[in-house]
């Protein structure tokens, strides 16, 4: 018996792998993170046991796991975009090592990575940004020194933050020593979802545009200036040379 924690992408069921498909539609128990993963995901599945995770704690989540193992049957356990990015697999992986259980992870698709596909744009670009940091807004988690929003600004990097669009005036007041008030942003709600919504536009004014689309929640932050970049050089993997 083996518990494959699976990412099941961004929300276009045709985004998952080919090996977590496999995994869906042969395993025997199906455990799937509620309305984070597309029913469509699910198409296909031979399952005995299908369970919405989406109410229950960890000590419950574990039980099945546990009681999977006992039936001697293997577990999709599904996750939205990449399960190893804010999937809250840790504390899932640290129970199973206690109990001395295999598990696997079969990544996904991400929510920066179906972003940056629907705005049609390079996250690195030569001369312009070479780093990708990804993040969240502290709320409710607290950040380990050094990772606060302000602190990451200063590198000036493409900066894709979770969890945080309604916090969207405090994370402009952060970003704005660091990028100016002209900087590019780009907010996707749902990315690659049929409902998918962008709202593009500067640190100067995507707060107010953000509040007139009414996006509260599940939406990715996107800040860089590789968003409107125009003038960067060609990179190197293509030069004649």
């Amino acid at each position: 018996m083996t518990v494959y924690f699976i990412g099941a992408g961004p929300g276009d069921p045709e985004l998952i792998t080919v090996k977590g498909q496999r995994l869906i539609r042969t395993c025997p128990v199906i455990l799937y993170a509620g309305s984070l993963v597309p029913p469509q995901v699910l198409d296909g599945h031979r399952a005995k046991r299908v369970v919405n995770t989406a109410e229950l704690d960890l000590d419950a989540i574990v039980g099945l796991l546990q009681q999977a193992h006992a039936d001697g049957e293997n577990v999709a356990r599904v996750h939205s975009g990449d399960p190893s990015l804010y999937g809250a697999i840790g504390e899932q992986i640290r129970r199973l090592n206690m109990l001395r259980l295999p598990y696997e992870i079969v990544p996904g698709v991400t929510a920066t990575a179906a972003s940056a596909a629907t705005l049609g744009r390079e996250l690195t670009l030569p001369g312009i940004s070479q780093t990708v940091i990804l993040t969240r807004y502290a709320t409710k988690t607290s950040m380990p020194e050094g990772e606060l929003l302000a602190d990451l600004a200063r590198h000036r990097a493409t900066l894709a933050i979770h969890l945080g669009v309604r916090h969207i005036e405090r994370i402009i007041a952060d970003l704005l020593p660091h990028y100016g008030v002209q900087c590019p942003v780009a907010v996707v709600f749902r990315a690659s979802w049929p409902e998918e919504e962008r709202v593009c536009g500067t640190l100067a004014d995507i707060a107010k545009k953000v509040r007139a689309a009414g996006l509260e929640r599940t939406a990715l932050i996107l800040v860089g200036h590789v968003l409107d970049a125009e003038g960067f050089a060609d990179s190197t993997v293509y030069g004649k040379e």
